[in-house]
């Protein structure tokens, strides 16, 4: 199958490229995207994800829910007209509320690069299987 002379590759982005910096190298000041809600405590608390949805939700819970320590996580979308999204997560004693999120989160972004790793060395040995630009 021919390419189209107008297909061109993506280029990757440039490390460090991301969105809280300007073109010129400024640093924009982004507005804090979670937040405590009210009436939580060390072993059960509820967070507010700003701009986010059941993409992060559903993954993070997921995450958070493999950790022998967490007695329940749960997440809800209140209105799909408002990009937030409501994280809920209750712990057996002693065990912090706040920690088990920051694992979570660390777990998922360890998760997703080695899907991305995995992803690109396919991509590589693929594109070396295929040096003509043909699919398979």
């Amino acid at each position: 199958m021919a390419q189209d002379s107008d297909d061109r590759e993506m280029e990757d982005a440039a490390p460090g490229a991301e969105a809280n910096e300007s073109t010129n190298g400024d640093i924009i000041k982004e507005k804090q995207r979670l937040r405590l809600l009210p009436g939580s405590t060390d072993t059960a608390a509820s967070f507010a994800f700003e701009k986010e949805d059941h993409t992060l939700g559903n993954a993070l819970r997921y995450m958070i829910m493999k950790n022998p320590e967490v007695e329940f996580c749960g997440y809800s979308i209140p209105h799909p007209s408002e990009a937030v999204m409501n994280l809920r997560i209750q712990t057996f004693d002693n065990v912090s509320v706040f920690e088990v999120l920051r694992k979570g989160l660390t777990d998922l972004t360890d998760l997703c690069d080695v899907v991305e790793d995995k992803f690109t060395a396919a991509r590589d040995e693929f594109d070396a299987a295929h040096p003509d630009g043909e699919k398979a």
